[in-house]
């Protein structure tokens, strides 16, 4: 019996050091880049044509961090066992795990904000762009 707890508690460590190594990239890149990149698009640009190179540039940087939240996503899940051995002293890798978790959450947060505030911006600008014509060009307005 004690030899087969020792087990599992090997195993369940060697599988954190796999998921911890996926983590520290993940994070690494969630400090390094994502987090700096999602402050850029803090300000957005006052033109139309300026925010659709930010909706642009961002569109393609959120490809990129959805990839690394999604990796950081399953790398949980294939933690979730642990919850299942509560005999065994994992607490100071649940600690770590959950440090992970809070980071790659509010990272995953911040970017679903960052997504919708960057679509609703350029909607109310195509909105506002619209009835700008309307009013200059009220003739091709109609015709549009």
């Amino acid at each position: 019996m004690m030899s087969n707890k020792r087990i599992q508690e090997l195993e369940l460590v060697m599988e954190f050091e796999k998921v911890e190594e996926c983590f520290k990239e993940v994070s690494s890149w969630i400090e390094n880049v994502g987090r700096k990149r999602l402050k850029e698009t803090t300000n957005l640009d006052d033109s139309l044509e300026m925010l659709l190179q930010a909706q642009k540039q961002f569109k393609e940087f959120d490809l990129v961090a959805s990839e690394y939240c999604k990796r950081g996503q399953e790398a949980l899940k294939k933690m979730n066992q642990w919850e299942d051995f509560s005999f065994v002293d994992v607490h100071s890798y649940r600690a770590k795990l959950q440090a992970y978790e809070d980071q790659l959450e509010e990272f995953c947060t911040q970017l679903d904000e960052t997504r919708h505030r960057v679509c609703e911006t350029v909607r109310l600008y195509e909105f506002f762009d619209k009835v700008r014509q309307g009013i200059c060009c009220p003739e091709e307005g109609v015709k549009s």
